[in-house]
């Protein structure tokens, strides 16, 4: 598993990611092969390939926490967990020990992901890091005022989120330490997007 910035981070495919601390957390799971149980799971909005209850059915357990927007909640009502807690864009919650905010996340220019749903990005914070998943989204912004990202997960794909070019304008605009592209490679985007993404981003990018 690469370690970036001191953070043990896994990228599933597509917009989905396990970091591994004292902690198991995901962000938004999509046809990942299960694994280690969670402790936490992120979930950014409720289209079918970020909220896929099959395969939370993969990962969770009693004592799992997921932290989702209300338009998850009717999805996992059969879920035998321990908690379903909902956020909005600017909510900050401190879950297990862990400090979780919930950021802006919509479309501009495109209806897939409109700003009135008020579905969200993530910013985490562990060992010290934040970690910043930007969830399904265009360049907005909210992005300009996004301080000390230690690891910023960005779509790259176009279609439903941001173009290559339009995420390397994103992340040359908030300068997080690392980049590290998503959303391709599975329904949308290819790593030609993300090679793209890299040769125009001002920051040490990773390709996981």
């Amino acid at each position: 598993m690469p370690n970036i910035e001191g953070v043990n981070i896994e990228w599933l495919g597509h917009a989905s990611f396990v970091l591994k601390s004292d902690k198991i957390i995901y962000i938004d799971p999509f046809q990942i092969k299960g694994g280690d149980k969670a402790d936490l799971i992120l979930i950014t909005h409720e289209h079918y390939d970020h909220c896929s209850i099959a395969d939370l059915h993969k990962i969770i357990k009693p004592e799992t926490i997921i932290i989702t927007v209300a338009d998850c909640q009717s999805k996992l009502s059969g879920l035998k967990i321990a908690n379903v807690t909902l956020v909005r864009p600017g909510d900050k919650v401190n879950v297990k020990g862990t400090l979780i905010e919930a950021v802006h996340a919509y479309n501009t220019n495109k209806r897939f992901h409109p700003k009135q749903n008020e579905w969200v990005g993530f910013i985490i914070t562990i060992n010290g890091k934040r970690i910043y998943h930007a969830g399904d989204t265009d360049a907005i912004p909210e992005m300009n005022s996004l301080k000390n990202i230690d690891i910023a997960l960005v779509p790259v794909s176009g279609t439903f989120a941001m173009t290559a070019e339009e995420a390397a304008n994103a992340v040359n605009s908030f300068r997080p330490k690392v980049a590290v592209p998503m959303h391709y490679g599975s329904i949308v985007g290819q790593r030609s997007d993300a090679e793209r993404f890299k040769s125009l981003a001002k920051t040490r990018v990773e390709l996981l």
